[in-house]
């Protein structure tokens, strides 16, 4: 099984650590780097395989060597900021975000504290995963694993927070193994869209599954987490979104990072994954926080700004 970046899931030990970047300038944000998570070369390739295009296709569309593409999508620089143009439009991304992200270094803004809401940290391979717990009144559920559940099962019960549910924004290993160690504890109703079923590695009972509809509603103490169907990184993702006392939250797995999306598994699914950012995403207020399975939190209004996947047309 594979992690979003195609990481061979090892054994653990895993690790928890809080929530950290490097801004510009040098100042941290509680004392740990938080870079984006793809950088150009990872925003290009996942828009080429999308559109289902070879090397040589970009090649011929931009009038670069075919050698040059390639090096591009392994990290080697942009010769200038033509060569950027260029790329954009032939991948269909928008430009001024691409500017952003290369030229002026953008990250997002440190996002504020998030009283009820838990940061638990994993790792595959030494690739970095996050998942969440969300709790109020006692209650609490859990948003993806982080390939973490020591660390999950650890913080509830430090809490004596009684879980009631397992939301999982997809079925890939990163997010979702361990939930058999957690349904030991807590045997407590798994929600996951139908399509990633048979992504799991370890299959709660029929009984156990629940296949969220877009827009049910999971009670949290005095919350309401609301189910926001978004395939796309996978056939069946789903993003779960919650108005807390202090603002709104969308835990968005791998359907979005900061200033990317993840990969679209399989390619042919990156228009809907595309329809899915821009209809169930960033149509949230824009002061939502987006807490993302990889990479520092964001917000809808810096992605309407900052996403080169967003485009209006």
């Amino acid at each position: 099984m594979v992690g979003e970046k195609g990481t061979r899931v090892r054994d653990r030990p895993l690790y928890n650590l809080p929530i950290g970047r490097l801004r510009e300038g040098g100042s941290r944000e509680q004392g740990y780097d938080m870079p984006l998570e793809d950088d150009f070369s990872d925003i290009i390739k996942k828009a080429r395989t999308g559109l289902k295009l070879s090397v040589g296709d970009v090649a011929r569309m931009t009038g670069l060597p075919g050698a040059d593409v390639t090096a591009l999508e392994r990290g080697d620089k942009l010769r200038d900021s033509a060569e950027l143009r260029t790329v954009s439009k032939a991948l269909g991304l928008r430009l001024s975000a691409l500017e952003g992200i290369v030229l002026q270094k953008w990250v997002p803004r440190p996002l504020p504290m998030m009283p009820g809401i838990e940061t638990v940290r994993g790792e595959i391979g030494g690739y970095a995963v996050k998942g969440y717990i969300l709790h109020d009144g006692g209650e609490a559920v859990l948003v993806d694993t982080a390939y973490n559940a020591e660390m999950m099962i650890e913080i509830l019960e430090a809490r004596r927070l009684r879980l009631v549910g397992i939301c999982l924004t997809h079925g890939h290993a990163d997010h979702a193994e361990g939930i058999q160690e957690i349904m030991q504890r807590w045997p407590v109703p798994v929600y996951l869209g139908p399509e990633d079923i048979t992504l799991l590695h370890w299959k709660p009972s029929g009984q156990q599954l629940e296949r969220p509809s877009h827009g049910k509603k999971i009670r949290v103490g005095r919350l309401e987490v609301k189910c926001l169907v978004t395939p796309g990184h996978t056939p069946g993702g789903i993003c779960y979104r919650v108005d807390m006392p202090w603002g709104a939250v969308s835990f968005v797995g791998d359907t979005l990072f900061a200033g990317s999306i993840g990969r679209s598994n399989p390619a042919q699914l990156y228009h809907t994954h595309l329809e899915s950012v821009r209809r169930q995403v960033l149509t949230l207020p824009p002061d939502c926080l987006l807490l993302p399975g990889h990479g520092p939190g964001t917000t809808v209004g810096e992605e309407l700004e900052q996403n080169p996947f967003y485009t209006t047309n």
